[in-house]
């Protein structure tokens, strides 16, 4: 149902979330699918058409209310939609319901901590600190996850927040690798999954060796995988 100057929306978008701004004192506002927003707003490249739950510009989309296309020219230079939408994603904010807020914040947590886990020590114990007393950590710290930065671009502040509290340093370890003829085919892969192998040699009995650059939280891991693959059949060695 509509009138002009007015559409409703359907009961399943009551609650959406919005890419608004505001221009000559003038609201304008779309419903938009969140993560394909966020995506657009961050640089990248993503199918218009998809972002954009209406085909229509709102001046309050809670209340149908649908901006003139006289003020967009005016505004935006255009009255064209997707490009109107367009700018109106880049050049202003995105407004996440709260349900999708606390998803979006829980799985962003989720991943720091497994970053930290994955790359981080305890300086003493030279050991992965467990990701519970990782959360207990952030939580003592009172640590704000941002929705709309990635977990890449916010760990190193977040590391610096909790180290008052649980020591962390980030370190890498070197480790060298031989594995022999009758296990070097599916083991190959298997290393690739830890990082990109260095100084990599096939050997005239058939071993395979190479030299392997991965965060320190993962080396009882690739020990772990190496020894399965290989029955333990397999020469390690850390450079320092």
């Amino acid at each position: 149902m509509s009138v002009q100057g007015r559409q409703t929306m359907d009961h399943e978008k009551v609650s959406f979330n919005l890419a608004k701004i505001k221009k000559g004192g003038l609201n304008f506002e779309i419903a938009v699918d969140a993560d394909l927003a966020i995506d657009l707003k961050n640089g990248k490249e993503v199918d218009l058409k998809e972002v954009f739950r209406s085909d229509k510009i709102f001046s309050d989309v809670k209340k149908g209310l649908i901006a003139p296309e006289d003020k967009m020219q005016d505004l935006f230079g255009t009255s064209d939609f997707l490009q109107v939408a367009e700018m109106i994603i880049k050049e202003g904010e995105i407004q996440l319901t709260a349900e999708y807020r606390q998803k979006l914040m829980d799985e962003k947590r989720k991943k720091i901590i497994n970053m930290i886990v994955t790359n981080g020590l305890d300086p003493k114990s030279k050991l992965p600190h467990p990701p519970q007393r990782i959360e207990n950590a952030m939580e003592e710290a009172r640590v704000k996850i941002d929705a709309f930065k990635s977990a890449e671009e916010q760990v190193e502040h977040i590391v610096k927040q909790l180290k008052p509290i649980l020591p962390i340093s980030f370190e890498k370890k070197k480790i060298e690798v031989k594995i022999p003829a009758e296990h070097a085919g599916k083991a190959v892969n298997a290393i690739m999954q830890f990082g990109k192998p260095q100084n990599e040699a096939w050997n005239n009995d058939g071993s395979y060796s190479c030299t392997i650059e991965m965060p320190a939280g993962l080396e009882a891991d690739f020990y772990d995988k190496m020894n399965s693959l290989t029955h333990g059949n397999v020469e390690t060695k850390i450079i320092e």
